[in-house]
């Protein structure tokens, strides 16, 4: 019998994008989720946050526990340490993800928070992965998106993007910090831009 409001497990091997019960998001529904931000009580946060995770493939609990130290806005880089015993990587940080961290340090700075987490609640507390999934369930109503998103969906969202943008399996690999390259597959696995420059 089906219960009642539980999400359908992602199926294994290289299924690519599943339409009923997927746990990904669209570009487009990506937009609508950091757009929905806009307004809300914590806006420069919320909105850095959602940005971060979705560029960068960050799990909940990596963004979690992002260290100040860990960016870098004049070397315009952002240090990744990845959980699960994977790669941890140098990202490149683009304008508007520095715009998104300096409206985000300026209100951190008149918190005076304690901890070194970059990311923090309104207790100054380094923020908790209850709260992210809090913040995604309110933007994912006011996007008005039929379902709501959870972090991880914008960690696929990631993997898709960058196949999407024609980047092989190996780079995403590294990316996304990935031990086990079976783990990238999904995101390059259905996607017809590796064979463009086939026939040519």
């Amino acid at each position: 019998m089906k219960m009642p409001g539980r999400r359908k497990p992602a199926r294994k091997g290289n299924t690519g994008r599943r339409e009923a019960g997927r746990d990904y998001l669209t570009g487009l529904e990506v937009g609508k989720l950091i757009a929905a931000t806009r307004g809300s009580r914590n806006e420069a946060r919320d909105r850095c946050l959602l940005l971060l995770i979705f560029r960068h493939g960050f799990r909940v609990s990596e963004a979690c526990r992002l260290k100040l130290e860990q960016v870098d806005t004049k070397g315009r880089v952002l240090h990744i340490v990845r959980l699960k015993h994977g790669f941890s990587t140098t990202h490149p940080l683009r304008g508007d993800e520095l715009k998104a961290i300096a409206a985000w340090l300026k209100q951190r700075a008149r918190m005076k928070p304690t901890s070194k987490t970059f990311f923090v609640s309104e207790q100054r507390k380094p923020l908790h992965r209850s709260t992210v999934n809090l913040i995604l369930d309110k933007c994912s109503k006011t996007a008005a998106l039929p379902f709501s998103a959870h972090p991880h969906m914008l960690r696929h969202a990631c993997g898709f993007a960058l196949a999407d943008h024609g980047a092989d399996t190996r780079l995403i690999q590294d990316y996304l910090g990935h031990r086990n390259i079976q783990h990238t597959l999904r995101y390059t696995a259905a996607n017809p831009a590796r064979f463009e420059k086939l026939w040519r």
